[in-house]
């Protein structure tokens, strides 16, 4: 089976409703649109599972344990589990892709 989806357009949920924001689920990961506005941040977390962030707009400062990247539109991160905290200054949205460790 093959779907498509249109994430520049997609609606997105606060984080506090960020399970909302998870828009396919299988066994081995799950894809979700994360969205910052100005000035907004994602808590720290702890990620059991590798993560990918693809910025589909804006730019944000994602910290992963210690290390920091500024991710811009365009940009991918790959990560291994991790302690993971983002902000941003002037708004992000993000494709995030939660793998499984095997």
């Amino acid at each position: 089976m093959m779907q498509v989806f249109d994430i520049k357009t997609m609606a997105v949920y606060p984080y506090e409703e960020r399970d909302k924001n998870v828009f396919y689920k299988a066994k081995e990961f799950k894809l979700r649109i994360i969205e910052l506005p100005a000035g907004g941040e994602m808590p720290t977390c702890e990620m059991t599972s590798y993560v990918i962030f693809y910025v589909i707009k804006g730019t944000a400062e994602v910290r992963a344990n210690q290390e920091i990247v500024n991710l811009k539109e365009g940009q991918c991160l790959i990560t291994e589990p991790t302690t993971l905290s983002m902000r941003t200054t002037d708004g992000v949205k993000i494709m995030g892709i939660q793998v499984v460790k095997s």
